[in-house]
């Protein structure tokens, strides 16, 4: 089955030439260019990702970001920001609201391609059916794709749930930032270790009170404790 991309894009040119390159590597695409209509159509159509532009006004790319993240229907689908602003600012922002990646304008077609391949392969990994991860308060079931603390359900993007699930996995053990990059968000040139680092305060944030299971080892890394030894 093809894996369908939604482009939301108000560029005519860049989504012509977004459509046939995707297309030629063998996706589904649709594009759309504003914001109501990228919502609605998420919901309705799921795509297996999507290429978000920040647009014109700027913030109204992270507000569509920043919903698509908190409603339960598409928080799980990836979003890559393409974005023609390459300041650091811009790049950490986007994380924080939920992007699994981003690539700055002009970009090399084929570059994007893999980050995609890359993003889906994330998504199509498939826990064992039946797991769950218990680690005092919190639990994580892998086969309802689910975090609960307290009993009290938590949504998570599926960026976040995997980087839980790998701390949680390793419990104890600290877990490098490069490391993290590697094996949750697939990087192979380690550049961006401020990516782990957001989507930490994010996770700790999600996790509220058991947010302090997650410990900052000084110039490493993280680890996950049952909160006794754990500072935030």
């Amino acid at each position: 089955m093809k894996h369908t991309i939604m482009v939301v894009d108000d560029e005519p040119n860049v989504v012509d030439m977004l459509v046939i390159r995707l297309r030629d590597a063998g996706f589904q695409v649709f594009a759309v260019q504003d914001a109501a209509t990228a919502l609605s159509k998420a919901r309705s159509e799921s795509p297996s990702l999507i290429l978000l532009d920040l647009m014109s006004p700027r913030t109204r790319g992270l507000e569509i970001c920043r919903e698509l993240q908190n409603d339960v229907a598409t928080r799980y689908i990836p979003v890559i920001i393409v974005t023609a602003r390459a300041e650091e600012i811009d790049k950490i922002i986007g994380l924080e609201l939920g992007a699994d990646d981003y690539i700055t304008k002009p970009f090399n077609p084929r570059e994007l391609i893999l980050r995609i391949n890359r993003s889906l392969r994330r998504t199509d990994e498939k826990p064992p059916d039946g797991e769950k991860m218990v680690i005092g308060d919190l639990v994580l079931d892998q086969a309802r794709h689910e975090v609960r603390v307290k009993n009290r359900l938590v949504g998570l993007t599926a960026t976040e749930f995997k980087l839980l699930a790998l701390l949680i996995e390793r419990r104890g053990r600290v877990q490098r930032r490069d490391s993290l990059l590697i094996n949750v968000w697939g990087y192979e040139n380690i550049t961006h270790t401020r990516t782990v680092d957001t989507n930490m305060v994010r996770l700790r944030e999600k996790l509220g009170p058991l947010g302090t299971y997650i410990e900052t080892i000084r110039g490493v890394g993280y680890r996950i404790t049952d909160g006794k030894l754990a500072s935030a």
